[in-house]
């Protein structure tokens, strides 16, 4: 046998070498994902070490231009000043205040839900909500597109697991006829897909689901705030709000942009949650200082859709600029705009070149997109200005040149 220090060090020295051929193999396939360090709040006009200047963002998920805003920020610091920076604690042992069961509610009512349960992210909430409600008696019928925190937080639960092809509402009716001898059945959709920013056919899957009594969720990170008349979501832009029966969603995107997410949904299950939930109860409570900011940036919601109505308008001006130079941009209105260039390694240099020219974008690629679909994934704020609009498409036009995209 040899010795334990000498089998340790060969341990070690093997785990580096797989570790470290497994990063260049990321590395020679174009897809290895650099953090760039931002040196000032976030916003539509951001400070990158290593810039010079202004640099304008376009790959932020803060569609209100909320994570700035001046009413947010100063709510979060009264928060801390009365309630401290945290909590030291879960909920269920001493760490609920007052502001919390607050913004729980004042979400409830932002999305005419029954009750609401706050967690450290919505990652944490898809985590915890399947394997509370679903047993092995019941099924999940899940779109093969959805997030990875839910596909994650379906691998938790027991029940029987139907996936659907994308959007499509044939596949799902087959899928729901092979579960009917489920208890429950849950058919489980992101409200708008992130990599593409097309929307979930939600009427289309309420029919459904009403047709073969199964119950509807929707993610929606990426519509709360700016989705529909009032910035409700999908399911109020669709006209379905009372059709679907669970919400998840994010405090870390367009409310505020900091951290958090939650469920909305029936009372007895929220109340179920709060006994079972495992990232509920054993995560910490979300800090005071982001609960402050949250809850103003709900509040503003609540009183005017100013902000929300002003992301479409800017949306379509560069998705009509950006498709009469010629590029392609998938998905819909919404103010996730995909500029599809299929290679991996084009997106990551064309994002380079952009922000030489001033411009903070990110090129997507394997294994956050599937093989052959990279993409620069440009997104709006209601933040930016025309001015930023337009000179981001030129910055594109002139990159897109140098690459050979368009002509």
């Amino acid at each position: 046998f040899w010795p334990r220090l000498t089998l340790l060090s060969y341990l070690v020295t093997t785990a580096r070498s797989v570790l470290e051929h497994e990063l260049e193999t990321i590395r020679t396939g174009g897809t290895w994902k650099g953090e760039r360090v931002i040196t000032s709040k976030q916003g539509p006009h951001i400070n990158v070490d290593g810039s010079r200047g202004d640099i304008l963002n376009f790959c932020a998920n803060n569609y209100l231009g909320l994570s700035s805003h001046p009413q947010v920020v100063e709510a979060g610091i009264e928060a801390l000043k009365k309630y401290g920076a945290g909590l030291s604690s879960v909920r269920f042992i001493c760490g609920t205040q007052d502001i919390h069961k607050d913004l729980e509610q004042k979400l409830a009512q932002f999305h005419e839900r029954e009750d609401c349960i706050l967690y450290a992210s919505c990652f944490d909430a898809n985590a915890g909500l399947f394997e509370v409600l679903l047993g092995p008696d019941d099924a999940v019928l899940s779109d093969e597109l959805n997030h990875a925190s839910i596909i994650d937080g379906i691998r938790l639960c027991r029940a029987k697991r139907f996936r659907y092809k994308h959007m499509d509402l044939n596949d799902l009716e087959t899928q729901l006829k092979e579960s009917q001898s489920s208890r429950l059945r849950l058919v489980v959709t992101d409200g708008v897909f992130s990599m593409d920013g097309d929307m979930a056919p939600l009427k289309g899957i309420c029919d459904l689901a009403e047709q073969y009594g199964a119950m509807v969720f929707i993610d929606e990170c990426h519509a709360t705030g700016f989705m529909g008349p009032r910035g409700r979501g999908t399911d109020e832009l669709l006209g379905v709000m009372d059709r679907v029966h669970i919400v998840n969603s994010t405090l870390g995107k367009a409310l505020g942009g900091a951290a958090g997410g939650y469920t909305v949904g029936p009372k007895p299950l929220i109340d179920l949650l709060r006994q079972r939930s495992r990232p509920y109860l054993f995560s910490n409570s979300l800090p005071p200082p982001v609960v402050g900011c949250a809850t103003r940036a709900v509040e503003l919601l609540l009183t005017s859709n100013e902000i929300a109505q002003s992301v479409g308008d800017k949306t379509m001006r560069f998705r009509n600029k950006m498709t009469d130079a010629g590029f392609t941009i998938s998905g819909s209105d919404h103010p996730i705009c995909p500029v599809m260039l299929g290679d991996a390694r084009l997106a990551s240099l064309m994002a380079d070149d952009m922000l030489k020219l001033g411009v903070y974008v990110i090129g997507f690629s394997y294994p956050v997109v599937p093989k052959g679909k990279a993409r620069i994934r440009v997104q709006i704020s209601a933040a930016h200005t025309d001015q930023d609009i337009d000179r981001a498409v030129d910055a594109f036009i002139q990159t897109g040149r140098k690459h050979g995209v368009v002509s």
